[in-house]
């Protein structure tokens, strides 16, 4: 390889990182950071994730290394690369919302049996407990942390503000705001203010399911393009004198231009579909400044 056609390789990559970053500033979230904690998934989940993860890179290098060396193209070998680690991301995104419903609906279904045994009588750190053997899937790890924490004799509502945390939602957050005063007043009325609750949230998932279908159809728009663009990328790699000019050093530039172009394109769609984020109410002061301790730290009451 030459030095000029290393140079537009090195440019090219530049060229191509440059609207990619451009494209993230543009579609990332401007709002400040709330402070408060992710939900943590559990461990399996987490190790399945960091493996796919490292699979994914490990793949996308092994890609931009064979590409770059079978065909001398160090732009080809950068897209490439993009391709095997940015596909599978943009169809997950596309796919999130449907994700955020299910949890709205688990929680709505939750909080109505909850409130039924409630009713029944039931006492409200022990309802929470026992929860956890019935929890809908989606929110299942939530539950069971937030029983976990109430049977390591966490005050109840640091283990419901902590249970708001993990949840990260404005839904989530109305919830844990009826069982923060039913845990102060504890009154016979959380169990009438749960189910009036549940039917909010049962209009809500209506809603947002309107909602998700009407979007539908630019999502579904939005993966045939992905789909499309790989294919042709794909049968043109196949052609050899079609793409004979770009393997010059203007070449490469021009490459590298339609890819950001391309690219940015995929992005901008992805950030037409996406769902805006939910603004929550409730945050744990504790763990404003950082994660939140184990139960054994927490002092028993």
């Amino acid at each position: 390889m030459t030095g000029a056609a290393l140079l537009a390789g090195v440019c090219g990559a530049l060229v191509v990182g440059g609207p990619l970053l451009a494209a993230h500033a543009l579609t990332a979230d401007d709002r400040p950071a709330r402070p408060h904690r992710r939900r943590r998934p559990t461990a399996s989940a987490d190790g399945r994730t960091t493996r796919r993860q490292r699979a994914l890179w490990t793949a996308g290098a092994a890609a931009t290394a064979v590409v770059w060396l079978a065909s001398g193209w160090p732009v080809g070998g950068v897209l490439a690369g993009l391709a095997v680690i940015g596909v599978p991301w943009l169809l997950a995104q596309f796919s999130a919302a449907n994700a955020a419903v299910e949890r709205l609906e688990a929680l709505q279904e939750w909080v109505r049996r909850t409130s039924d045994v409630l009713a029944a009588g039931g006492g409200l750190e022990q309802t929470l407990i026992r929860s956890a053997r019935t929890a809908p899937e989606p929110i299942g790890v939530e539950v069971a942390t937030l029983a976990a924490r109430l049977q390591a004799r966490w005050p109840t509502p640091r283990a419901l503000l902590a249970f708001a945390d993990d949840l990260d939602d404005a839904a989530g957050d109305l919830v844990v705001a009826a069982l923060l005063l039913g845990a102060e007043l504890r009154g016979p009325g959380l169990a009438r203010v749960l189910t009036e609750l549940a039917h909010s949230l049962t209009e809500e998932v209506t809603m947002r399911r309107k909602v998700e279908a009407d979007r539908a159809k630019p999502r579904a728009n939005a993966r045939w393009l992905l789909f499309i663009t790989v294919a042709a990328a794909g049968l043109a790699a196949l052609n050899g004198d079609y793409l004979a000019p770009y393997g010059t050093a203007l070449g490469q530039l021009v490459l590298a231009v339609i890819a950001a172009l391309m690219v940015g394109c995929l992005l901008w769609m992805r950030r037409l579909t996406a769902a805006a984020p939910t603004v929550r109410f409730l945050v744990d002061p504790t763990t404003a400044g950082g994660a939140a301790r184990d139960p054994e730290e927490v002092p028993a009451r």
